[in-house]
């Protein structure tokens, strides 16, 4: 997330919580799409993780940034920590460990976010090369230990690097040596945010392995396909998971916010400075638990707004849908996210489709499938089909509804040609980190220096 939110607008009760996220719904010709993407920036020289301060910095790349295209700076404690268009059509941002995130446009088509990535990615290519840096897209860092890593000077991190190994074992893991690729959709009603969210729900596990690129942890093989997603299982429990009370038949905003209001929070904001907040929840907030230890310690809806910001579950429920399955990955893996999840959501026929296949898969079901999947893969079962078998028909119904989307680029062609990258994963039946396993094993020698090398952008 590139800013924090401020909006001094008082919170008098829990139904404005849940107006809040139903003033997302908006009608289908206002749909968009919204791609996140994170990369790891390392030094040419010697494949070392590049740090905020110095002549060769992140700092020096988010100047020339600046300077290149003319958008705000945002400001932390006097530090540079991300930059937004000023109409607010994209962002860039840090997360802790350095890793450069885009957060695009919302756009119209697939086409447009291959673009923009495309142009992010030269952009901020020209400004870094010349300081001997390149970008790595994996789900994960495969060689730098957290020692190592980088500490970027963003104050909510602070607070969160501090809270989280008191909830779980690897969320210092997540917040510094992962990155992934998001797409952000929107709905049109609540009935269709609850459609959307229970199939994707259902399927963020299926992206999971499709997209699974992070099988190296400090110069080897960790065990999984999908070390990043495996993080998550003890990240910090509270917050993050599949939620039960998505699959209940009537699902609705208030039941999310009844959620959210009981999770912890980590800050609240007050004039440019965090004050940490991870000691109460929201709901403990609302009932005036803060009133006499921060300025102004009564909620309002940017409070609300950056709780919801971290809430962690596979899917994210904002005034938008985020998808949060997949690893980081290369530059074709930018646009084969969203154009999965646009094909499964964006088309009534597959959306359809998507619904039936699901209907009556049930929460511990999906929630085993979650634990299998950052290990097996396309190995992983559904009573007794292999994520291969499923995505098969997965990607089919994906590229039905893109293909009834009919969006076209100048050359004539639709959007379906994104999944190619997908479609040559369940063709060849493993997946990307498999892939690469099987490098290192033969033509890499045992070593993890040549990903620097096939996956740099």
């Amino acid at each position: 997330m590139a800013r924090d939110t401020t909006d001094e607008t008082p919170i008098s009760g829990t139904e404005e919580l849940a107006t809040y996220l139903a003033q997302g719904s908006r009608p289908e010709s206002d749909w968009r799409i919204g791609t996140e993407h994170e990369k790891f920036p390392f030094y040419t020289e010697d494949n070392s993780p590049v740090p905020y301060d110095g002549p060769r910095g992140i700092r020096a790349i988010l100047e020339g940034m600046k300077s290149k295209l003319g958008w705000e700076p945002i400001i932390d404690e006097g530090n540079i920590i991300g930059l937004v268009e000023p109409t607010g059509q994209g962002a860039i941002s840090l997360e802790p460990g350095g890793q450069f995130e885009l957060s695009g446009a919302p756009l119209l088509t697939i086409h447009q976010t291959c673009r923009e990535s495309n142009a992010h990615l030269a952009q901020v290519r020209e400004i870094a090369e010349p300081l001997g840096i390149r970008f790595l897209g994996l789900g994960g860092s495969p060689k730098w230990t957290l020692a190592e890593t980088p500490r970027m000077p963003k104050s909510r991190y602070n607070i969160m690097s501090n809270y989280m190994p008191k909830v779980g074992k690897d969320g210092l893991n997540m917040m510094y040596r992962t990155c992934t690729i998001q797409v952000n959709l929107d709905f049109l009603s609540e009935t269709d945010m609850r459609r959307k969210m229970q199939v994707s729900v259902k399927l963020q596990s299926i992206a999971t392995a499709l997209f699974a690129m992070s099988p190296f942890t400090e110069g080897k093989p960790n065990g999984l396909l999908s070390w990043r997603s495996n993080i998550w299982r003890d990240t910090d429990n509270n917050r993050s998971g599949v939620l039960p009370f998505i699959f209940n038949e009537n699902f609705g905003f208030a039941d999310y916010v009844e959620w959210a209001l009981d999770v912890p929070m980590y800050f609240v904001m007050r004039h440019g400075r965090y004050h940490d907040c991870t000691h109460v929840t929201f709901r403990q907030f609302m009932h005036g638990a803060l009133k006499d230890s921060i300025p102004e310690g009564t909620p309002n809806m940017g409070d609300w707004t950056n709780h919801l910001s971290t809430l962690f579950p596979e899917v994210r429920l904002k005034r938008f849908l985020e998808m949060r399955g997949a690893d980081g990955g290369p530059w074709r893996r930018i646009c084969a996210l969203p154009a999965f999840w646009v094909g499964l959501l964006y088309d009534s026929e597959a959306l359809d489709a998507a619904e039936a296949m699901t209907r009556d898969w049930t929460y511990p079901e999906v929630q085993t499938l979650r634990d299998e999947v950052p290990a097996k893969g396309l190995q992983a079962t559904l009573r007794n089909r292999s994520v291969h078998e499923i995505s098969r028909d997965v990607l089919a119904i994906s590229r039905l509804g893109l293909k009834n989307r009919a969006k076209l680029n100048s050359e004539g062609f639709d959007e379906t040609h994104y999944l190619s990258s997908l479609e040559e994963v369940v063709a060849r039946g493993t997946t990307s980190a498999e892939q690469m396993l099987s490098q290192y094993n033969t033509a890499w020698g045992s070593s993890v220096e040549p990903a620097f090398l096939e996956y740099a952008y």
